[in-house]
């Protein structure tokens, strides 16, 4: 069973920013898959184990967008 959490990120500006965040985010522990749509600016993370949503926040801010935990 997974679990989805939703982030609102600014300052994006292409796809490669979404490529760039959704591969960060893939590597955190228990994290299934992150998708990131540039033009919504929004990221969606599906888990398999539990995670932080400032543990995600962390890393997209680490790759240089601003990012708030939505849903």
């Amino acid at each position: 069973m997974t679990t989805r959490m939703e982030f609102a990120v600014t300052g994006m500006h292409c796809d490669s920013c979404g490529l760039l965040i959704d591969d960060e985010v893939e590597e955190l522990p228990g994290v299934a898959s992150s998708t990131t749509d540039v033009r919504k600016e929004r990221t969606v993370v599906d888990l398999t184990a539990p995670v932080a949503p400032d543990a995600v926040i962390a890393v997209i801010t680490e790759v240089g967008y601003t990012a708030v935990h939505v849903a």
